[in-house]
């Protein structure tokens, strides 16, 4: 990998990403800054992107789109060796994993085209993978839900985190509060077809934890040595939102009617209270630290902690639920304030990637933030 972006010409290079989830985002940084930028597009969801963002003149920020008959295309060596030749970063978010059939095998030791990030961390994102990211928690001293490896353990309210049948990539969560709660809930799902028999034996069950659901977004700079809070934010489910807003007195007969989906919509800004802050970036560099040690190079770039803040005594703390170990699916991150108190304006993500790659361009140490 070293010996391909050692070739690259540094003043050619090319930003490139799979046309779903953040993609806008890391195009929009990255011709901000000058970069050429290429979207890798499915034939029939290529428009965003082919037409509606396509740069014209001084406006718009995809440059170019290639269109593939399927997502998993761009593993092919020949679409491979196109971006290779036009000097190209690819930069990672979910969507690729999901497209790529969550093949960490082919992402890691087929896909030459030198990627922004570490993609060997990606796969910790995976609860069946070994370590996964709640070693990474552990490792990092970050509390977590209390799990329960057997069903019969449940003794409290409990969310059973498994992956749908027909998209093994959306979540078929479910709430139960005891065994029989359990029982009666995975044989009805299972009926139903909603997730299969092993599906479900690679579920997490976890305790129900209540409080403001909020997504830490942080960048690690390899270059700097660096940790910085790019931005909070909360996400948007369907149809919990909806189920939420439903008076009380008639949420019971609803859900007799309905199964809660979370299905993500949209992320939406928040903020926290500054007393909080030192926590949030020790949690950071904490994690940080234990990526290093168990997932070399560690972390680059971009990642969030997905996190409940839950009330005292003693006081206020905070829990996280889940980690994304890489290019986060909130472009809104722009709007909360905190990368703006330390660049004195406001940046994307995408922006911070872009702004890493021209460090790196500048340093003469690509290689430091690919892989």
């Amino acid at each position: 990998m070293n010996n391909i972006i050692n070739q690259y010409d540094p003043k050619k290079i090319t930003v490139a990403v799979l046309g779903s989830h953040s993609a806008l985002d890391v195009c929009s940084g990255a011709k901000k800054l000058g970069f050429k930028t290429l979207v890798i597009a499915q034939k029939g969801r290529d428009l965003v992107y082919s037409k509606y963002y396509k740069t014209d003149d001084k406006i718009g920020c995809v440059d170019n789109c290639l269109i593939l008959d399927k997502f998993s295309d761009l593993l092919k060596p020949e679409i491979q060796t196109q971006l290779i030749q036009q000097n190209t970063i690819f930069v990672p978010h979910r969507s690729f994993q999901v497209y790529l059939n969550f093949d960490y095998h082919a992402i890691e030791n087929e896909f030459q085209v030198p990627m922004f990030g570490n993609k060997f961390l990606l796969k910790s994102e995976e609860r069946g993978v070994n370590p996964n990211q709640y070693d990474i928690l552990k490792a990092a001293n970050i509390r977590f839900p209390i799990q329960f490896t057997d069903p019969h353990d449940i003794d409290r309210l409990c969310l059973v985190k498994v992956l749908e049948k027909a998209r093994g990539f959306e979540r078929a969560f479910f709430v139960v509060d005891s065994y029989q709660d359990f029982k009666n809930q995975t044989d009805k799902l299972l009926k139903d077809g909603s997730f299969t028999e092993e599906q479900l034996q690679k579920s997490v069950i976890e305790e129900f934890v209540t409080g403001v659901h909020t997504n830490f977004n942080y960048f690690y700079s390899p270059i700097s040595k660096k940790l910085e809070l790019m931005g909070t934010d909360t996400r948007r489910q369907t149809n919990l939102e909806g189920i939420s807003r439903i008076p009380i007195s008639y949420q019971t007969e609803v859900l007799k009617k309905m199964e809660i989906k979370y299905e993500e919509a949209g992320h939406i800004a928040v903020t926290v209270l500054e007393s909080m802050l030192e926590q949030v970036f020790a949690m950071g560099e904490n994690f940080v630290t234990a990526c290093q040690n168990l997932y070399s190079p560690g972390v680059v770039g971009p990642f969030a902690l997905q996190s409940i803040i839950v009330p005292g005594p003693p006081k206020k703390d905070i829990i996280v639920i889940d980690v994304s170990p890489r290019m986060p699916g909130s472009p809104g991150l722009f709007a909360t304030p905190y990368n703006f108190y330390l660049y004195g304006k406001h940046l994307s993500v995408g922006t911070r990637v872009a702004m890493e790659i021209q460090s790196a361009i500048q340093n003469n140490c690509l290689d430091q933030i690919t892989t």
